[in-house]
């Protein structure tokens, strides 16, 4: 990935400079822009996700929390800003006092192929800025760590919500790490921790403001508790990471993306083919006793891995050539090419009968259904 200098006025030259993707944000969807799977989700315990690349992470060792959030897509935005969109958390079930292992956060995770630039584990290690909007009526400090997965190092900073249902941009910066280079591949390496809750095990030392090895106790020291109230809101949007230590004033502007290419950039993660669409072409015929569809299907961008596939439904939701008589019931198998994992064999089975010996046939996505894929980290 090539980079250019970027000043923080935007265009070339001048103090402050930035090194930064061409044409491409490092954090992806930071305006929340694509929601591929819908724009509302509940989450008590798990880790879904819903606006694209951002996974809303239950924490948990030994007890799950117990507090309920409904995590949605808001119109509500900071003014003149240029963003649409922003991610909002409405706590539904509090939970007053945490156990010690438990807590909540919004994470984005990075392959190794997206970090090379840090120069992570080298003399030349580069210092990094993050910055974003937030809002909530829950005032008081809360921490965003940056987890190097690859060695299990980490490096906290706290902020500070002043004003309560207010639009605040903060800025954090971080050090750079000399010690723990990333792997150049396409596994997990690192996540951007923005904590909402903790409890006393991330919370119990000292704030690790320099890079260290991993210590439980010092990841989210300060962190107020969002879910101690269902009156709790938490706005997000405008995450954005750049090269080099900035202020508020010098920081380089939020890089806004067209629609298309921020969809494309998720695309590689996260791919969802939505009711009334066909889904490639092929042949069916018996076989093992089932009567199989197997249609050919090529991924619009290169995935990060071998995508997994799943159906929202079965029971009229997919169906072969839309003839009800042969819904699909599950996908049996799928094949796809080596690197770089475009083009698939999907093997549908199906309990109709329709389709034996069957050529020319496709797949009907009906109305509010889809096959989805992932490659998430």
């Amino acid at each position: 990935m090539a980079f250019s200098k970027i000043a923080s006025g935007g265009v070339d030259g001048g103090v402050g400079d930035s090194l930064r993707p061409n044409a491409n944000p490092i954090i992806i969807n930071g305006d929340f822009g694509i929601w591929q799977r819908g724009t509302t989700v509940n989450n008590t315990n798990g880790a879904p996700y819903i606006a694209d690349r951002w996974r809303n992470q239950a924490v948990w060792g030994s007890t799950a929390p117990t507090a309920a959030w409904t995590i949605s897509r808001s119109t509500d935005v900071p003014t003149g800003q240029g963003f649409v969109y922003s991610t909002k958390y409405d706590n539904t079930t509090a939970q007053s006092s945490l156990t010690s292992d438990t807590g909540y956060s919004i994470e984005q995770r990075f392959e190794g192929y997206q970090l090379q630039w840090m120069k992570k584990g080298t003399a030349s290690a580069e210092a990094t800025t993050l910055a974003f909007w937030v809002k909530s009526n829950k005032t008081g400090t809360y921490v965003v760590e940056l987890y190097d997965v690859d060695n299990s190092r980490h490096c906290s900073q706290s902020y500070t919500i002043s004003s309560s249902g207010t639009w605040e941009k903060k800025v954090l910066n971080f050090p750079a790490d000399t010690t723990g280079a990333f792997g150049n591949d396409n596994g997990h390496s690192m996540k951007i921790r923005m904590w909402l809750a903790a409890g006393s095990a991330y919370t119990g030392g000292t704030l690790a403001t320099s890079w260290a090895s991993n210590t439980a106790n010092n990841a989210a020291v300060g962190q107020v508790n969002l879910a101690d109230n269902t009156s709790n809101e938490f706005f997000l949007t405008g995450v954005q990471w750049e090269i080099g230590t900035f202020t508020s004033s010098t920081l380089p502007p939020f890089q806004h993306e067209s629609y298309g290419d921020n969809l494309t950039r998720c695309l590689r993660y996260y791919y969802r083919a939505n009711g009334r669409c066909g889904f490639g072409a092929g042949s069916g015929f018996v076989q093992d006793g089932a009567v199989k569809g197997y249609i050919y299907h090529t991924m619009p961008v290169a995935p990060r891995t071998e995508m997994s596939f799943s159906l929202s439904a079965t029971g009229g939701a997919i169906s072969i050539d839309g003839n009800a008589g042969d819904d699909v019931q599950s996908i049996g198998a799928t094949h796809s090419d080596s690197f770089p994992y475009k083009d698939y064999e999907f093997n549908f089975v199906t309990d109709g009968t329709s389709i034996t010996d069957k050529c020319g046939m496709g797949i009907r996505i009906n109305a509010s259904h889809y096959i989805e894929g992932s490659a998430e980290l």
